[in-house]
């Protein structure tokens, strides 16, 4: 038999949340994707499997352990997933003096000096 899938209520039991804390961190993307068909009228009701469950407990202990809420994993795998906007945070934090600039690396520096002399003639 093919593994079995459970409602949103139930998972939400199994995991000691709510099935609304759930819909909530669909909305922001914290929910492994669906691959079920909508039924009836255009609606789908959720439906999740072993591996869903375990994956959606790995970001709720993150969530515990590190005391954030769930729009703020969300924000930090964004800005693990899109390069600009992981650029814009990380000036930020230079900004704030938390983070250090990057070790300037040695190509880099010829790279400066080739064009500083390009630009004088």
């Amino acid at each position: 038999m093919a593994s079995e899938t459970i409602s949103i209520s139930a998972a939400a039991e199994r995991l000691d949340t709510t099935a609304r804390m759930l819909r909530y961190r669909e909305s922001l993307g914290l929910l492994p994707s669906t691959k079920e068909q909508p039924t009836g009228r255009g609606h789908r009701h959720r439906r999740f499997g072993p591996e869903d469950l375990r994956t959606v407990a790995a970001g709720l202990e993150l969530e515990r352990q590190y005391d954030i809420p769930p729009a703020a994993l969300d924000f930090a795998l964004r800005v693990l997933a899109e390069p600009g906007t992981l650029h814009r945070v990380r000036a930020y934090g230079e900004r704030l003096g938390r983070l250090a600039p990057p070790p300037a690396r040695a190509m880099d520096f010829e790279k400066e000096k080739a064009l500083r002399l390009l630009r004088r003639r």
